[in-house]
C-alpha cells in the first residue's frame, strides 16, 4: 500500500478520533446530570461494550489470533487495562466536582506526563519537542485558563483530573508498546474487556450500580460508548501502532478545543475567549513535535548506518 495512501488514512483516522474524544466530556457530563447512572458504570459498559464489538470481526475472520497472543502482549494489554480503568475512574468522578473545561484540559495532559516517563527511561528530546509541548500547553491554558482551585470541591476535581491525565499517559505508553505486535482488533478487545473487568471490580468496592437505569441513562451510555470509545478510543489505538505514543498525545490535546466547538455547535454554549488562539497554539505546538521527531528519527538511522557500515 503506498505510504501517501497510509498517511492520508492516518491523518482521517486522527481526525476522526479527536471528533470522538472530544465528545466524551460533554456527554458524560450531560449524563451525569441528567440520568441516575454512576461514574463507574459509564467506564464499565463503554468498555464492556467496545470489547464485544471489537471482539466479533476478529473471531469471524482470523479466531485464531486470540489464542497466539504471547504472554508479553498479555502483560503490556494488561497495564494498559488497569491504567485505563483507573483513568476513567478519576476523569469520570473529576467531571462531578469541577468545570467540564478544567476537567478536560488537565486530563489531555497526558503528552506531557508520557514525555516524563520517558526521560526516566533514558529517552531525550530534542528541543523542538520540548518547545512544541510547551506550546501546546500555552494554548490549553489560553483556552480554558484551567479553572482551577474555585472551590474545595472542585480542587479535589482538579486533582482526579490530574491523576487521569497521568495515567491516561501510562496507558498510551503501554498500548503503544502491546501494538508493536498486535492488531488493533485483538489488542482492543483484550485491553477493553480486561479494563471491564477491573472498574466492575471498582464499582462493587464503591457501591456504585451497574444496571437499573432509565431509558435516558442507557441512551448517554450507548452515545459515548459509540462516540467516545469504538471512533476515539480505537482510532488513537491504531495509531499507536505506526505513530510514536507521545505524537498521538499530543493530538489528544485537540479535544479540549474540540469539546468547546461541539458544545457551542450542539449545546449554543459560549465559547471561551482563547478558543481559536488555543486551537492555532496547539497545532503549531503539534507541528514543532513533528519536526523535532523527524530530525530525531533521521539522526538515529545515520548513526545506526554509520554503525552498520563501521562494522563491514
Amino acid at each position: 500500500m503506498p505510504d501517501h495512501y497510509c498517511g492520508s488514512v492516518n491523518f482521517f483516522l486522527a481526525a476522526l478520533g479527536v471528533l470522538g474524544v472530544a465528545s466524551s466530556g460533554p456527554l458524560i457530563a450531560a449524563t451525569l446530570g441528567a440520568t441516575s447512572v454512576s461514574a463507574l458504570a459509564i467506564a464499565f459498559w463503554r468498555n464492556a461494550i467496545g470489547s464485544a464489538v471489537m471482539a466479533g470481526p476478529v473471531l469471524v475472520r482470523q479466531p485464531r489470533q486470540f489464542g497466539r497472543v504471547t504472554g508479553s502482549e498479555f502483560r503490556w494489554s494488561l497495564a494498559a487495562a488497569v491504567s485505563l480503568a483507573l483513568h476513567f475512574a478519576c476523569f469520570i468522578t473529576s467531571l462531578q466536582l469541577t468545570s467540564v473545561a478544567a476537567a478536560t484540559a488537565l486530563v489531555c495532559l497526558q503528552s506531557g506526563w508520557i514525555a516524563v516517563f520517558q526521560l526516566f527511561r533514558g529517552v531525550r528530546h530534542r528541543w523542538e519537542v520540548l518547545a512544541g509541548l510547551g506550546l501546546a500547553f500555552g494554548g490549553v491554558v489560553a483556552i480554558t485558563g484551567f479553572d482551577m482551585g474555585t472551590s474545595p470541591q472542585a480542587l479535589v476535581g482538579d486533582l482526579l483530573a490530574v491523576a487521569g491525565g497521568i495515567l491516561a499517559g501510562a496507558y498510551t505508553l503501554a498500548g503503544g508498546r502491546a501494538r508493536r505486535t498486535m492488531g488493533t482488533g485483538v489488542y482492543t478487545t483484550l485491553c477493553y474487556g480486561m479494563c471491564a473487568a477491573v472498574v466492575a471490580v471498582l464499582a462493587l468496592a464503591a457501591g456504585q450500580p451497574l444496571a437499573g437505569f432509565d431509558a435516558a441513562g442507557w441512551l448517554g451510555i450507548l452515545a459515548i460508548t459509540v462516540c467516545a470509545q469504538l471512533v476515539g478510543h480505537t482510532a488513537f489505538n491504531h495509531l499507536l501502532a505506526t505513530w510514536s505514543p507521545l505524537l498521538v498525545s499530543m493530538i489528544i490535546l485537540l479535544e479540549i478545543p474540540g469539546a468547546a466547538l461541539l458544545a457551542a455547535g450542539f449545546l449554543g454554549e459560549t465559547l471561551p475567549g482563547g478558543t481559536y488562539a488555543g486551537l492555532g497554539m496547539i497545532l503549531v505546538g503539534l507541528a514543532v513535535v513533528v519536526a523535532g521527531q523527524r530530525r530525531s528519527l533521521r539522526v538515529r538511522r545515520g548513526a545506526d548506518r554509520i554503525a552498520e557500515l563501521g562494522t563491514d
